[in-house]
C-alpha cells in the first residue's frame, strides 16, 4: 500500500498513472509554523497532506488577517490547484499549524496527470468544488451571522479535551473579525460561566450553553 490509498478516489488510478505519481513526487516533513506559500509566490508544487494541518489565510493591506480554510490529512490545497491551473501567483498564505507530513507533487507531474488521468482530474475538481462551497459558507457566516454565535460554534469545534488552545488574535482571524470583538465576546462567555480563560487557552465549562447559542437563529 502506498500513500495514494490515503486519499479517497486516487486508488482507482491505473497502475501506470499511479506509478508516475509516486515516482515523480516526494514525501516531506515540515515543522509547525512553517510558511508553505505566500502572496506573490509562483505555484510550482501541489501538496497532498498525510498528517497535520495547514492554515490558509489572506492578509489585507492594513494587516488584517482573514482565515479562509484549513487543509487536513487526506486533502490537497485547492488554492494551489487553482493557481497551477490558471498559472497565477498566490494571493494568500499557507502556514503549518502542526508538524506536517506531505507529498510534494511538481507542476510537470500535475500537468501530465491532469491531462491524461480522468481519476486524477476528478479527485482534483471534487476537492475544488467542495472548497468553493466552504468559502461561500464562510462569506455567508461573516455577512449574516452574529459573532457570538459563530464563536460559540468554533470553540466547540476546536476544543480538545474541553480546552481550546488559541489566542484571541487567532480566533479573530478564524472568524474574520477584530481581536477586540473576540475579547469582548469571550468576556461575556466567561461572565456566563461558559468558559474560563488563561493565557493562550480557553477551557469550556458549559458546552451545553455554548451549544444552545451556536444553534440559535441569528
Amino acid at each position: 500500500m502506498t500513500w495514494i490509498n490515503r486519499f479517497s478516489g486516487l486508488g482507482a488510478m491505473s497502475a501506470d498513472v499511479a506509478h508516475t505519481l509516486v515516482a515523480g513526487s516526494k514525501v516531506v516533513r515540515l515543522p509547525a509554523g512553517a510558511r508553505v506559500f505566500e502572496p506573490g509566490q509562483h505555484a510550482d508544487n501541489l501538496l497532498f497532506l498525510l498528517s497535520g494541518t495547514v492554515r490558509v489565510q489572506q492578509r489585507s493591506d492594513t494587516g488584517r488577517e482573514v482565515f479562509l480554510y484549513r487543509v487536513n490529512a487526506g486533502e490537497s490545497c485547492v488554492l494551489t490547484t487553482a493557481c497551477m491551473l490558471a498559472d497565477e501567483d498566490y494571493a494568500a498564505e499557507g502556514l503549518t499549524e502542526t508538524e506536517v507530513d506531505a507529498v510534494v507533487i511538481p507542476r510537470r507531474i500535475f500537468d501530465d496527470l491532469a491531462a491524461r488521468s480522468e481519476v486524477f482530474r476528478t479527485f482534483i475538481f471534487r476537492a475544488y468544488s467542495r472548497r468553493i462551497a466552504d468559502l461561500f459558507s464562510l462569506i455567508d457566516d461573516i455577512v449574516f451571522h452574529r459573532v457570538d454565535v459563530r464563536l460559540a460554534a468554533r470553540l466547540l469545534d476546536l476544543a480538545q479535551d474541553g480546552t481550546v488552545h488559541a489566542t484571541h488574535q487567532v480566533l479573530a482571524v478564524e472568524l474574520g473579525t477584530a481581536r477586540e470583538v473576540i475579547s469582548r465576546t469571550l468576556g461575556e462567555f466567561q461572565r456566563r460561566a461558559w468558559v474560563e480563560q488563561s493565557r493562550g487557552e480557553i477551557r469550556l465549562l458549559d458546552r451545553e450553553g455554548l451549544g444552545r447559542l451556536a444553534r440559535s437563529v441569528t
